[in-house]
């Protein structure tokens, strides 16, 4: 790992694995080294800066006593376990996998500075971006990124992004048009206390990916980000996302996959 990498990563670990990596928490509980974290709409988290060096014994001790925790409480429907490639977490997968979890797709943990993102990107003719605020414009936004990834539109997924900017905690909405119409979006998330941003939520409609639109709307985040004096920029990117960002700076520092438990498939 050259320094640079290793700089970033430890950045990762150190400003972002904290209470600041979910502000929208209704209720953090600490269990060991585990942060359980829940959130609106009967979502559970698990997170942590590591594992302490906990053995595979002492691993899967947890991951019961976390479940129990949650499925302790009637309003929880789901949970999420956050894995990272680089963390020393014997026995962790197959305990979750035992517990009832699911892995879902692997992401990219992409991080690297602001500035390098920060540049001015042509648009294709009509194409225009705003940053959004209004309900309207929201749940307009909400219904257009469900279509791109092929979800049924959501209305509590648009409910939960209103109710967060509500909060009035930073997060930013933008959204790329044409003639009108919206065809990519993504979440700039200032992280209190440190030196980064989070962009989220990227998604494009098929018919204009790849014409340099969704890397606009990354620009336009990163040069915000600059106004709220943070420095790096941190995705959990896609296959699709990930190249992207590369080509305007962020690096590859690990691996993140998330498991999942719900309560209709998972012990309760």
């Amino acid at each position: 790992m050259n320094p640079d990498r290793a700089g970033l990563l430890a950045a990762y670990d150190d400003q972002l694995r904290t209470d600041a990596e979910t502000p929208g928490a209704i209720s953090v509980e600490r269990l060991g080294p585990l942060r359980l974290v829940t959130f609106a709409g009967g979502r559970g988290f698990v997170t942590y800066r590591d594992l302490n060096g906990a053995d595979a014994v002492q691993i899967r001790a947890l991951v019961g006593e976390a479940l129990s925790y949650y499925t302790g409480q009637d309003g929880i429907r789901e949970i999420e376990w956050k894995t990272r490639g680089h963390d020393a977490a014997p026995g962790l997968h197959d305990a979750l996998v035992e517990a009832g979890f699911v892995p879902e797709e692997t992401e990219s943990i992409m991080i690297g500075e602001a500035r390098l993102l920060a540049v001015d990107v042509p648009l294709p003719d009509g194409v225009t971006l705003r940053r959004i605020t209004d309900e309207p414009d929201v749940r307009a936004m909400s219904a257009m990124a469900d279509e791109a990834f092929g979800d049924p539109v959501s209305r509590q997924r648009a409910d939960d992004i209103l109710a967060r900017l509500a909060r009035r905690d930073g997060m930013e909405l933008w959204v790329a048009e044409d003639a009108g119409r919206m065809v990519s979006a993504g979440r700039l998330e200032p992280v209190a206390g440190s030196d980064v941003a989070g962009i989220w939520g990227g998604a494009t409609l098929e018919p204009w990916r790849g014409r340099g639109i969704y890397r606009a709307l990354t620009a336009a985040r990163a040069r915000s980000a600059l106004t709220f004096g943070k420095t790096l920029i941190h995705s959990d990117s896609t296959e699709f996302s990930r190249p992207i960002l590369e080509r305007s700076g962020l690096i590859k520092v690990s691996t993140t996959t998330p498991y999942i438990w719900k309560r209709d498939s998972g012990r309760s």
